[in-house]
Protein backbone atom coordinates (compact mmCIF):
# COMPACT_ATOMS: atom_id res chain seq x y z
CA UNK A 1 0.00 0.00 0.00
CA UNK A 2 1.05 3.60 -0.97
CA UNK A 3 0.08 7.29 -0.62
CA UNK A 4 -1.00 8.28 -3.78
CA UNK A 5 -2.66 12.06 -2.73
CA UNK A 6 -3.27 14.59 -0.36
CA UNK A 7 -6.32 15.96 -0.14
CA UNK A 8 -6.95 19.01 1.83
CA UNK A 9 -10.67 20.76 2.89
CA UNK A 10 -11.55 24.10 4.33
CA UNK A 11 -14.92 25.13 5.24
CA UNK A 12 -15.60 28.71 5.19
CA UNK A 13 -18.17 28.11 7.84
CA UNK A 14 -15.99 26.70 10.35
CA UNK A 15 -12.78 29.01 9.53
CA UNK A 16 -10.50 27.56 12.15
CA UNK A 17 -10.20 24.20 10.74
CA UNK A 18 -8.24 21.95 7.88
CA UNK A 19 -8.96 18.58 7.36
CA UNK A 20 -6.31 16.42 5.92
CA UNK A 21 -7.55 13.29 3.61
CA UNK A 22 -4.18 10.93 3.50
CA UNK A 23 -5.32 8.59 0.06
CA UNK A 24 -3.91 5.29 -1.03
CA UNK A 25 -3.63 3.34 -3.88
CA UNK A 26 -5.41 0.19 -2.49
CA UNK A 27 -8.72 2.88 -2.23
CA UNK A 28 -8.20 3.18 1.98
CA UNK A 29 -8.39 7.11 2.74
CA UNK A 30 -7.57 8.63 6.30
CA UNK A 31 -8.67 11.48 7.57
CA UNK A 32 -7.17 13.81 10.06
CA UNK A 33 -7.84 17.58 11.44
CA UNK A 34 -6.18 20.59 13.46
CA UNK A 35 -7.04 23.89 13.90
CA UNK A 36 -5.67 27.51 14.07
CA UNK A 37 -4.36 29.06 10.74
CA UNK A 38 -5.64 26.68 8.24
CA UNK A 39 -4.51 28.23 5.09
CA UNK A 40 -0.88 28.26 6.48
CA UNK A 41 -1.35 24.63 7.80
CA UNK A 42 -2.37 24.07 3.98
CA UNK A 43 0.73 25.68 2.38
CA UNK A 44 3.18 23.29 4.62
CA UNK A 45 1.34 20.20 3.77
CA UNK A 46 1.22 20.70 -0.01
CA UNK A 47 4.37 22.32 -0.43
CA UNK A 48 6.34 20.40 2.44
CA UNK A 49 4.60 16.92 3.43
CA UNK A 50 3.29 15.85 -0.01
CA UNK A 51 6.74 15.58 -1.40
CA UNK A 52 7.80 13.30 1.87
CA UNK A 53 4.19 11.19 1.84
CA UNK A 54 3.58 10.11 -1.39
CA UNK A 55 4.83 6.88 -2.91
CA UNK A 56 5.61 6.16 0.68
CA UNK A 57 3.91 3.23 3.40
CA UNK A 58 1.39 5.25 5.09
CA UNK A 59 1.29 2.60 7.58
CA UNK A 60 5.30 3.45 8.62
CA UNK A 61 3.96 6.45 11.28
CA UNK A 62 6.55 6.96 13.42
CA UNK A 63 8.99 7.22 10.22
CA UNK A 64 6.90 9.44 8.19
CA UNK A 65 6.27 11.77 11.49
CA UNK A 66 9.62 11.99 12.11
CA UNK A 67 10.85 12.66 8.39
CA UNK A 68 8.03 15.51 8.22
CA UNK A 69 9.42 17.59 11.58
CA UNK A 70 12.28 18.07 8.99
CA UNK A 71 14.67 20.66 10.38
CA UNK A 72 12.26 23.05 11.55
CA UNK A 73 8.93 23.37 13.18
CA UNK A 74 9.16 20.89 15.00
CA UNK A 75 9.35 22.57 18.73
CA UNK A 76 6.14 24.66 18.66
CA UNK A 77 2.72 24.26 17.88
CA UNK A 78 3.43 26.11 14.67
CA UNK A 79 1.71 25.36 11.32
CA UNK A 80 4.44 22.61 10.60
CA UNK A 81 3.35 20.84 13.60
CA UNK A 82 -0.34 21.28 13.59
CA UNK A 83 -0.31 20.06 9.57
CA UNK A 84 1.90 17.06 10.79
CA UNK A 85 -0.59 16.30 13.69
CA UNK A 86 -3.74 16.25 10.84
CA UNK A 87 -1.59 13.82 8.84
CA UNK A 88 0.08 11.74 11.72
CA UNK A 89 -4.30 11.49 13.02
CA UNK A 90 -4.85 10.09 9.00
CA UNK A 91 -2.07 7.53 9.02
CA UNK A 92 -3.30 5.80 12.04
CA UNK A 93 -6.58 6.12 10.66
CA UNK A 94 -5.53 4.12 7.44
CA UNK A 95 -4.48 1.80 9.99
CA UNK A 96 -6.84 0.78 11.19
CA UNK A 97 -9.33 0.49 8.06
CA UNK A 98 -6.43 -1.34 6.95
CA UNK A 99 -6.37 -3.98 10.03
CA UNK A 100 -10.14 -3.88 10.37
CA UNK A 101 -8.94 -2.48 13.89
CA UNK A 102 -9.88 0.53 15.93
CA UNK A 103 -7.25 2.96 17.22
CA UNK A 104 -7.84 2.17 20.74
CA UNK A 105 -7.02 -1.04 19.93
CA UNK A 106 -3.65 -0.33 17.60
CA UNK A 107 -2.78 1.90 20.75
CA UNK A 108 -2.51 -1.49 23.14
CA UNK A 109 -6.20 -2.34 23.99
CA UNK A 110 -8.93 -0.71 26.22
CA UNK A 111 -8.32 -0.10 29.97
CA UNK A 112 -11.58 1.42 29.90
CA UNK A 113 -14.96 1.06 27.94
CA UNK A 114 -15.68 4.51 28.90
CA UNK A 115 -13.93 7.72 30.35
CA UNK A 116 -15.49 10.62 32.27
CA UNK A 117 -16.04 13.40 30.53
CA UNK A 118 -16.32 17.05 31.10
CA UNK A 119 -18.64 19.95 29.40
CA UNK A 120 -16.43 22.76 28.29
CA UNK A 121 -19.24 25.82 28.36
CA UNK A 122 -18.66 26.66 24.63
CA UNK A 123 -21.98 28.01 22.19
CA UNK A 124 -22.70 26.88 19.05
CA UNK A 125 -21.09 29.54 17.12
CA UNK A 126 -17.72 30.01 19.78
CA UNK A 127 -14.38 30.52 18.19
CA UNK A 128 -15.80 29.85 14.71
CA UNK A 129 -13.43 32.37 13.01
CA UNK A 130 -9.89 32.77 13.43
CA UNK A 131 -10.18 35.97 15.69
CA UNK A 132 -8.76 33.97 18.62
CA UNK A 133 -10.07 33.40 22.08
CA UNK A 134 -10.90 37.05 22.40
CA UNK A 135 -14.67 38.00 23.62
CA UNK A 136 -15.53 38.89 19.93
CA UNK A 137 -15.45 35.44 18.63
CA UNK A 138 -17.18 33.95 21.88
CA UNK A 139 -20.70 33.67 19.52
CA UNK A 140 -22.87 35.07 22.34
CA UNK A 141 -26.09 36.52 21.17
CA UNK A 142 -25.93 34.01 18.70
CA UNK A 143 -28.73 31.87 19.99
CA UNK A 144 -28.70 28.37 18.00
CA UNK A 145 -29.81 26.28 19.98
CA UNK A 146 -30.65 24.76 23.76
CA UNK A 147 -26.83 24.45 24.86
CA UNK A 148 -25.56 27.82 24.59
CA UNK A 149 -23.32 26.84 27.51
CA UNK A 150 -21.03 30.02 26.99
CA UNK A 151 -23.94 32.27 27.50
CA UNK A 152 -25.68 30.61 30.27
CA UNK A 153 -22.36 30.43 32.84
CA UNK A 154 -22.24 33.76 32.23
CA UNK A 155 -25.52 34.68 33.39
CA UNK A 156 -27.20 31.95 34.65
CA UNK A 157 -24.70 29.48 35.89
CA UNK A 158 -26.17 27.90 38.45
CA UNK A 159 -29.46 26.76 35.79
CA UNK A 160 -26.45 25.43 33.60
CA UNK A 161 -25.26 23.14 36.39
CA UNK A 162 -28.12 21.55 36.90
CA UNK A 163 -28.73 20.87 32.95
CA UNK A 164 -25.41 19.31 33.30
CA UNK A 165 -25.96 17.03 36.42
CA UNK A 166 -29.42 16.46 34.94
CA UNK A 167 -27.08 14.75 31.58
CA UNK A 168 -24.92 12.77 34.40
CA UNK A 169 -21.84 15.06 33.44
CA UNK A 170 -20.40 16.16 37.03
CA UNK A 171 -17.65 18.48 35.40
CA UNK A 172 -17.32 21.57 33.34
CA UNK A 173 -14.87 24.32 32.67
CA UNK A 174 -15.48 27.94 32.48
CA UNK A 175 -13.94 31.37 31.48
CA UNK A 176 -15.89 34.20 33.12
CA UNK A 177 -12.49 36.36 33.98
CA UNK A 178 -11.15 36.62 30.22
CA UNK A 179 -13.15 39.75 29.44
CA UNK A 180 -11.03 41.59 31.97
CA UNK A 181 -7.58 40.13 30.49
CA UNK A 182 -8.82 41.34 27.72
CA UNK A 183 -8.81 44.81 29.31
CA UNK A 184 -5.72 45.08 30.66
CA UNK A 185 -3.55 43.28 28.81
CA UNK A 186 -3.41 40.42 31.09
CA UNK A 187 -1.56 42.59 33.94
CA UNK A 188 -4.64 44.14 36.24
CA UNK A 189 -7.88 42.98 37.94
CA UNK A 190 -9.03 45.08 40.39
CA UNK A 191 -10.71 43.19 43.70
CA UNK A 192 -14.55 44.40 42.69
CA UNK A 193 -13.94 42.52 39.16
CA UNK A 194 -12.31 39.56 40.50
CA UNK A 195 -15.12 38.90 42.83
CA UNK A 196 -17.68 39.59 40.28
CA UNK A 197 -15.86 37.41 37.88
CA UNK A 198 -15.75 34.84 40.24
CA UNK A 199 -19.59 34.62 40.70
CA UNK A 200 -20.08 32.05 38.86
CA UNK A 201 -18.43 29.74 40.50
CA UNK A 202 -20.35 31.29 44.07
CA UNK A 203 -23.40 30.61 42.31
CA UNK A 204 -22.59 26.60 41.18
CA UNK A 205 -21.21 26.06 44.57
CA UNK A 206 -24.42 27.98 46.41
CA UNK A 207 -27.00 25.99 44.18
CA UNK A 208 -25.41 22.35 43.99
CA UNK A 209 -22.50 22.20 46.35
CA UNK A 210 -19.86 20.12 45.71
CA UNK A 211 -21.57 17.55 42.88
CA UNK A 212 -20.16 19.33 40.37
CA UNK A 213 -16.31 20.23 39.49
CA UNK A 214 -15.65 23.29 38.38
CA UNK A 215 -12.59 23.77 35.71
CA UNK A 216 -11.32 27.51 35.75
CA UNK A 217 -9.79 28.44 31.85
CA UNK A 218 -7.16 31.13 31.89
CA UNK A 219 -6.33 30.91 28.06
CA UNK A 220 -2.77 31.63 29.17
CA UNK A 221 -4.04 35.42 29.60
CA UNK A 222 -2.43 36.27 32.69
CA UNK A 223 0.75 37.23 33.62
CA UNK A 224 2.20 35.85 36.91
CA UNK A 225 1.44 37.96 39.66
CA UNK A 226 -2.13 38.29 38.42
CA UNK A 227 -2.51 34.49 37.82
CA UNK A 228 -1.57 34.18 41.55
CA UNK A 229 -3.87 36.60 42.83
CA UNK A 230 -7.08 35.16 40.85
CA UNK A 231 -5.48 31.95 42.04
CA UNK A 232 -5.46 32.79 45.37
CA UNK A 233 -9.25 33.78 45.28
CA UNK A 234 -10.59 31.03 43.61
CA UNK A 235 -9.60 28.54 46.44
CA UNK A 236 -12.42 29.37 47.95
CA UNK A 237 -14.70 27.81 45.44
CA UNK A 238 -12.82 24.39 45.48
CA UNK A 239 -11.80 24.94 41.63
CA UNK A 240 -11.00 21.63 40.36
CA UNK A 241 -8.19 22.61 38.54
CA UNK A 242 -6.86 26.61 36.66
CA UNK A 243 -6.02 25.70 33.24
CA UNK A 244 -3.18 27.65 31.54
CA UNK A 245 -2.36 30.66 33.67
CA UNK A 246 0.62 32.18 31.84
CA UNK A 247 1.82 31.54 28.92
CA UNK A 248 3.44 29.03 28.03
CA UNK A 249 6.38 30.52 26.48
CA UNK A 250 8.28 30.11 29.52
CA UNK A 251 7.87 26.70 31.73
CA UNK A 252 9.74 28.01 34.75
CA UNK A 253 6.82 30.58 35.34
CA UNK A 254 4.12 28.11 35.49
CA UNK A 255 6.16 26.08 37.68
CA UNK A 256 6.63 29.51 39.88
CA UNK A 257 2.75 29.99 39.41
CA UNK A 258 2.40 25.79 40.73
CA UNK A 259 4.27 26.87 44.13
CA UNK A 260 2.30 29.75 44.66
CA UNK A 261 -1.19 28.20 44.68
CA UNK A 262 -3.20 25.75 46.34
CA UNK A 263 -4.82 24.68 42.81
CA UNK A 264 -4.65 21.79 41.10
CA UNK A 265 -2.51 23.39 37.77
CA UNK A 266 -3.46 21.84 34.10
CA UNK A 267 -1.29 22.74 31.41
CA UNK A 268 -1.47 22.77 28.07
CA UNK A 269 -2.77 22.38 24.82
CA UNK A 270 -0.20 25.06 23.31
CA UNK A 271 2.70 22.68 23.81
CA UNK A 272 3.75 20.37 20.91
CA UNK A 273 5.53 17.09 21.02
CA UNK A 274 6.75 15.05 23.68
CA UNK A 275 10.04 16.69 24.85
CA UNK A 276 7.85 19.91 25.34
CA UNK A 277 5.98 17.93 27.92
CA UNK A 278 9.22 16.65 29.02
CA UNK A 279 10.45 20.43 30.06
CA UNK A 280 6.92 21.38 31.57
CA UNK A 281 7.44 17.92 33.80
CA UNK A 282 11.11 18.56 34.64
CA UNK A 283 10.09 22.18 36.05
CA UNK A 284 7.07 20.21 38.44
CA UNK A 285 4.92 23.21 36.22
CA UNK A 286 2.03 20.74 36.35
CA UNK A 287 -0.56 18.49 37.91
CA UNK A 288 -2.43 17.24 34.86
CA UNK A 289 -0.85 16.95 31.57
CA UNK A 290 -2.88 18.59 28.81
CA UNK A 291 -2.45 17.57 25.06
CA UNK A 292 -4.11 18.67 22.29
CA UNK A 293 -4.20 16.24 19.61
CA UNK A 294 -4.14 18.74 16.79
CA UNK A 295 -1.16 20.80 17.92
CA UNK A 296 1.02 18.12 20.03
CA UNK A 297 1.81 15.95 16.86
CA UNK A 298 -1.57 14.02 16.42
CA UNK A 299 -1.47 10.42 17.92
CA UNK A 300 2.01 9.40 17.76
CA UNK A 301 3.30 12.35 20.47
CA UNK A 302 0.07 12.09 22.49
CA UNK A 303 0.31 8.11 23.57
CA UNK A 304 4.35 9.18 24.24
CA UNK A 305 3.05 12.32 26.49
CA UNK A 306 0.74 9.56 28.12
CA UNK A 307 3.55 7.68 28.88
CA UNK A 308 5.66 10.05 29.96
CA UNK A 309 3.63 11.72 32.21
CA UNK A 310 3.00 8.13 33.76
CA UNK A 311 6.22 7.37 34.70
CA UNK A 312 5.89 10.58 36.67
CA UNK A 313 2.51 9.53 38.09
CA UNK A 314 0.83 12.27 36.24
CA UNK A 315 -2.71 11.97 34.50
CA UNK A 316 -3.36 13.17 31.28
CA UNK A 317 -6.58 15.34 30.28
CA UNK A 318 -6.80 15.76 26.52
CA UNK A 319 -7.91 18.52 25.02
CA UNK A 320 -10.81 19.02 22.77
CA UNK A 321 -12.85 22.30 21.79
CA UNK A 322 -11.40 21.60 17.91
CA UNK A 323 -13.40 19.66 15.55
CA UNK A 324 -15.11 16.14 15.64
CA UNK A 325 -11.68 13.71 14.58
CA UNK A 326 -9.36 15.54 17.06
CA UNK A 327 -12.45 14.70 19.44
CA UNK A 328 -13.14 11.45 18.31
CA UNK A 329 -8.83 10.64 18.76
CA UNK A 330 -8.80 11.95 22.18
CA UNK A 331 -11.44 9.64 22.72
CA UNK A 332 -9.57 6.62 21.55
CA UNK A 333 -6.24 7.65 23.33
CA UNK A 334 -8.35 8.35 26.47
CA UNK A 335 -9.35 5.13 26.75
CA UNK A 336 -6.53 3.17 26.17
CA UNK A 337 -4.08 5.35 28.42
CA UNK A 338 -4.24 3.94 31.93
CA UNK A 339 -3.52 7.36 32.95
CA UNK A 340 -6.28 9.39 31.80
CA UNK A 341 -8.60 10.99 33.63
CA UNK A 342 -10.90 13.11 31.94
CA UNK A 343 -11.87 13.58 28.52
CA UNK A 344 -13.04 17.15 27.80
CA UNK A 345 -15.97 17.76 25.25
CA UNK A 346 -18.27 20.25 24.05
CA UNK A 347 -22.39 19.23 24.63
CA UNK A 348 -22.92 22.70 22.23
CA UNK A 349 -20.76 20.62 19.13
CA UNK A 350 -21.02 17.08 19.82
CA UNK A 351 -25.16 17.66 19.47
CA UNK A 352 -24.54 20.50 17.11
CA UNK A 353 -22.04 21.11 14.06
CA UNK A 354 -20.17 18.01 14.63
CA UNK A 355 -23.28 16.46 13.65
CA UNK A 356 -23.43 18.96 10.25
CA UNK A 357 -19.93 17.62 9.18
CA UNK A 358 -19.49 13.79 10.21
CA UNK A 359 -21.17 10.26 10.18
CA UNK A 360 -20.49 9.11 13.54
CA UNK A 361 -19.32 10.71 16.79
CA UNK A 362 -17.95 9.43 19.85
CA UNK A 363 -20.85 8.06 22.53
CA UNK A 364 -21.78 10.48 25.29
CA UNK A 365 -24.21 8.97 28.08
CA UNK A 366 -24.29 9.68 31.74
CA UNK A 367 -21.15 11.42 31.99
CA UNK A 368 -18.85 9.17 30.11
CA UNK A 369 -17.31 8.72 26.91
CA UNK A 370 -16.47 6.12 24.18
CA UNK A 371 -15.21 6.39 20.93
CA UNK A 372 -17.43 5.03 18.14
CA UNK A 373 -17.40 1.48 16.70
CA UNK A 374 -15.32 0.36 13.55
CA UNK A 375 -11.88 0.32 12.06
CA UNK A 376 -9.51 3.42 12.63
CA UNK A 377 -10.97 6.31 14.37
CA UNK A 378 -14.98 4.56 13.45
CA UNK A 379 -15.88 7.68 11.33
CA UNK A 380 -15.72 10.03 8.38
CA UNK A 381 -16.39 13.48 6.82
CA UNK A 382 -19.81 13.27 5.32
CA UNK A 383 -19.43 12.22 2.09
CA UNK A 384 -20.46 15.32 0.11
CA UNK A 385 -18.63 17.34 2.21
CA UNK A 386 -16.00 18.78 -0.56
CA UNK A 387 -19.49 19.33 -2.46
CA UNK A 388 -20.43 21.92 -0.23
CA UNK A 389 -20.62 25.82 -1.27
CA UNK A 390 -18.19 26.88 1.04
CA UNK A 391 -15.92 24.23 0.69
CA UNK A 392 -12.19 25.01 -0.19
CA UNK A 393 -10.54 21.45 -1.81
CA UNK A 394 -6.84 20.96 -3.00
CA UNK A 395 -5.08 18.22 -3.89
CA UNK A 396 -1.75 16.99 -4.50
CA UNK A 397 -0.61 13.93 -6.46
CA UNK A 398 2.22 11.77 -7.90
CA UNK A 399 2.16 14.43 -10.90
CA UNK A 400 2.67 16.99 -8.54
CA UNK A 401 5.70 16.09 -7.04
Amino acid sequence: MKITAIKTLRLTEFGNLLWVFVETDDGITGVGETFIGPQAVEAFIHETAVPILVGEDPTRIEYLCRKLQGYVGFRGAGAEMRGISAIDIALWDILGKETGLPICTLLGGRTRETVRTYNTCAGYRYIRSNRGQQTGNWGLGEKTGPYEDLDAFLNSPAELAHSLLEQGITAMKIWPLDPYAEASGGKYISAADLKKGLQPFAKIREAVGDKMDIMLECHSLWDLPTAVQIARAAEEFDVYWIEDPTRMDSLQTIADFKRQTGLRVTASETLAGSWGFRDLIDASGVDVVMPDLGWVGGLTEARKVATLAETHHLPIAPHDCVGPIVFTASTHLSVSATNALIQESVRAFYTGWYTEVATALPVVENGFVRPPDGPGLGMELLPDICSRKDAIVRKSTLGDV
